[in-house]
């Protein structure tokens, strides 16, 4: 309605995951150039189909992690809960319906001071949200603990700061904890960037919801085709390249 189309499709292919293929393809430059800086992303699923992956409680570095992601099938690091989303997507598949998750993006060696605390535009958090909100189907992005921080006290929330002069990048200071997500203030702390972004299921499934016909307002049902049973394993490669954007 709002652009004046006659045909809903317009829509659908310009909101589509193929909208996302020149964000990975210019993510892909930034992240060859960051890498030059010694700042490299990676990514995996944590969440897929009410399945929850565990965490390694020792996150490896962004390419380890990167490997033993593209070594499973959902990009999980956890190949116990990969059984069992793989289960939930069959049984989805089987009932014409869709699953959505969560991937979280992990960005190293981005150096202390990048992004600002003066001006909300040039916040590191606000910006990278920003990105990640805007890739279709993603409907809330997490940082650090993210939720959670609302749940606990104030110090079990914040990270405790020591003297460390080997660690230059992080202003010769190592945070005890990492529940900020490597962000504090709009600006990065020097610590590992961590970020969460949650995906909606699909909305086209093969079982059509109720909806109206446009032109009548009349009762209709959607129009059903083939489309995955989830796509978050995918959009955790396009929230890199967004991630890399930003950075």
């Amino acid at each position: 309605l709002k652009y004046d189309r006659d045909d809903a499709r317009d829509v659908l292919e310009r909101a589509s995951a193929r909208e996302t293929t020149a964000r990975v393809s210019a993510g892909a430059v930034c992240k060859r150039f960051l890498r030059e800086f010694g700042v490299t992303i990676g990514s995996h699923v944590v969440h897929l189909g009410g399945v929850d992956a565990s965490r390694p409680k020792t996150m490896p570095a962004t390419a380890e992690l990167n490997a033993l992601a593209d070594a499973s099938q959902l990009r999980t690091l956890d190949r116990d809960a990969e059984q069992e989303m793989i289960a939930r997507i069959d049984a989805a598949k089987a009932e014409g319906d869709t699953l959505g998750g969560i991937a979280e993006i992990i960005c190293d060696g981005v150096p202390v001071g990048v992004g600002s605390h003066v001006s909300w535009d040039r916040k590191l958090d606000g910006r990278l949200a920003a990105a990640l909100m805007s890739i279709p189907a993603v409907k809330a992005v997490e940082i650090g603990l993210g939720v959670e921080c609302a749940r606990r006290k104030g110090s079990e929330v914040h990270d405790e700061i020591d003297p460390d002069e080997t660690n230059a990048r992080a202003g010769r200071v190592r945070r005890r904890s990492n529940r900020a997500g490597g962000m504090e203030g709009g600006i990065s702390n020097g610590e590992q960037i961590v970020v969460r972004a949650a995906m909606k299921p699909i909305s086209t499934l093969m079982r059509p919801l109720g909806t109206i016909e446009m032109k009548t307002r009349d009762p209709a049902q959607a129009v059903a085709e083939r489309s995955d049973v989830t796509a978050v394993p995918a959009m955790g490669v396009i929230a890199e390249g967004m991630t890399a954007f930003v950075v």
